[in-house]
């Protein structure tokens, strides 16, 4: 999971009486800001309230935005939306290098430092984190892992992308159980770098494609469409603006994995994931993160 440090997202919400009124002013608010980089969604929160949340990737005109709501649901909606701008956490100065290995189901996860600790029949990787997040040792990145191993059980190989790769560990990881191409991409150069060292490391460059792109739309990653499996291990702005780009790379009953998300944001992005044709099939809370196993129907 690599963001640069400067990226933010712009929230929006409302909240609301009850379910029918949310349900009714997301799907107006939907249709008429319809874009890549906007996601509008309701959804029940913790505290029972029902609540319409919107991200921009970019910053709204928010007397604009106010004056759309108003429209919907009446002045008094418009004057109670709160609207935030939310900068992504800086997790490269949350370096995880030098930590003991960490086991996610049949992987272990490891440094160079720790290669004689390690038994044989373990699904064995090894990441140096350089200047990139995701060890493993994060609950992101190991539930994320705990979603691969139980997938992998079906016994069938997974077309895979990796958005937001950081050290590749996630890429890795399904090239080394399905023995299929993985294709990982980082809007990080330094990412992707990364990436492509750790996967001569742990000998799967033939199976690996690394991609240095924004989004979902550079050719690598089209050409190799439709996906079995995206893993997506990012934060909830980047997630909600790749809701609708990424659902059209999914293979009919493919799987799509969320994390990067606070258990209070998981319910949003079900919801604004569910309106793509994705439905949750399993959810884990892990170290105060969750992660999200969503399928495509037919």
């Amino acid at each position: 999971m690599n963001l640069p440090p400067a990226d933010s997202t712009t929230a929006a919400r409302l909240v609301c009486p009850d379910k029918e009124t949310a349900r009714r002013i997301a799907d107006m608010l939907d249709e008429m800001l319809d874009g890549d980089d906007v996601a509008c969604a309701s959804f029940e929160a913790d505290d029972g309230s029902w609540q319409v949340a919107l991200h921009f990737g970019h910053v709204p005109d928010e007397a604009g935005l106010r004056e759309l709501v108003g429209r919907i649901a009446g002045p008094q909606a418009a004057a109670a939306l709160t609207i935030e701008t939310v900068e992504t956490r800086d997790w490269v100065a949350e370096s995880l290098a030098g930590l003991t290995p960490v086991r996610a189901g049949r992987f272990v996860v490891h440094g160079s430092h720790d290669r004689g600790r390690l038994k044989g029949n373990d699904l064995n990787i090894e990441i140096e984190a350089a200047l990139a997040f995701g060890t493993g040792h994060h609950g992101t990145t190991r539930g994320c892992l705990m979603a691969l191993d139980r997938l992998a059980k079906r016994k069938r190989r997974f077309r895979v992308l990796d958005i937001g790769t950081g050290t590749g560990v996630l890429a890795i990881a399904a090239a080394k159980i399905f023995h299929t191409r993985a294709v990982a991409t980082d809007i990080d150069r330094i990412a992707v770098s990364a990436t492509r060292d750790n996967a001569r490391l742990n000998r799967v460059p033939g199976f690996m494609t690394e991609v240095h792109a924004p989004g979902t739309r550079a050719p690598d990653i089209q050409k190799a469409a439709p996906y079995d499996l995206i893993f997506a291990n990012i934060l909830l702005g980047p997630l909600t603006r790749l809701a609708k780009p990424i659902s059209r790379l999914v293979a009919p009953h493919g799987r799509v994995v969320l994390s990067g998300l606070l258990p209070s944001h998981a319910n949003a992005a079900r919801s604004i994931y569910a309106a793509q044709g994705l439905a949750l099939e399993r959810r884990r809370d892990l170290e105060g993160w969750t992660t999200l196993v969503l399928k495509r129907g037919r």
